[in-house]
């Protein structure tokens, strides 16, 4: 698929993000805005003051750029949750066990849904937690943010071409940029055609259609914890099986941007790009069918 010279001209326009990296979460953002219905499209384009066609875009890596702020540091660990399995003999999350005393990706969902549909918060509120629903959920989706071991990947350093960077790294961003064949600094123009090719996947008659029913099975507004523990489960699956089949051990050093672990990790990552996008749309989907009821509720 080509970008055409007028979305080129809009993505411009959006904010530059530095770093799922920085290209899953737009993407993931980009999918999402294929499947939510106009309705929720209308709600959030006013709630987060955007009335273009990248509004969930636009925000996706917000909760990244604040983390590191002094006023955001108190959301860094709930970027993540640290199952503390022992892969590749036993992979598993358990919240109660590997959910830290200051939150996790879980409980940041739990809680920032919830302030989504608060009606009595101010806007500004809603808002913010709008941006952090919108990031969070395509975290849970990255199987290195649902595992304890070395930091999440993050102390298990491996050559990606010749170059030597870690394990979390290679799995936040260079197997999605690789895959488009390389992005530079501009995530933007590879999500809007990554996005438009797995739309089209998940669409009927692509290699997900008949799939996406499943992705959204037992999905509850009202228990966001068993929703995305789920999700999360899901995700942590792939540690034993894709990200660290042999054991942590056996991959140090290890060139992971050719042969089977690329080809196996590339599978992976546009899988779960994919129903994070669309579990994002139906999920906003949710809370959007919920605001408009209470609303309507209210002037009766």
């Amino acid at each position: 698929m080509k970008v055409s010279t007028a979305a080129m001209g809009l993505l411009a326009a959006l904010p530059t993000a530095h770093s799922w990296g920085s290209l899953g979460h737009i993407t993931t953002a980009m999918v999402a805005t294929n499947f939510v219905q106009p309705e929720t499209a209308s709600y959030f384009k006013v709630l987060l003051r955007n009335d273009t066609e990248h509004y969930l875009a636009g925000v996706a890596t917000w909760a990244d750029s604040i983390r590191y702020t002094k006023w955001g540091r108190f959301t860094a660990a709930f970027h993540f949750i640290d199952a503390h399995d022992s892969p590749p003999t036993y992979c598993g999350v358990e919240f109660d066990r590997d959910c830290k005393e200051n939150g996790c990706v879980v409980s940041a969902l739990q809680n920032y849904t919830s302030q989504l549909l608060d009606g009595e918060l101010v806007a500004w509120r809603r808002m913010q937690a709008a941006k952090f629903v919108i990031h969070f959920l395509g975290d849970i989706h990255q199987p290195l943010h649902t595992e304890d071991v070395a930091k999440g990947g993050n102390g298990i350093h491996v050559l990606w071409n010749g170059n030597e960077v870690n394990l979390h790294h290679v799995w936040d961003s260079s197997i999605a940029e690789q895959m488009l064949g390389g992005i530079g600094r501009k995530p933007y123009p590879a999500a809007l055609e990554w996005s438009a090719n797995l739309t089209a996947e998940i669409q009927t008659g692509g290699k997900y259609a008949a799939q996406r029913e499943s992705w959204t099975k037992g999905m509850m507004l009202d228990d966001p914890i068993q929703t995305s523990m789920g999700w999360a489960t899901e995700s942590n699956s792939f540690v034993c099986s894709a990200v660290l089949p042999e054991g942590p051990s056996a991959i140090v050093g290890q060139e992971l941007a050719l042969g089977e672990y690329f080809q196996r990790a590339a599978e992976v990552t546009e899988l779960q790009v994919a129903r994070g996008g669309y579990r994002l749309a139906k999920w906003l989907d949710l809370i959007a069918e919920r605001i408009n009821a209470q609303a309507s509720a209210d002037e009766l």
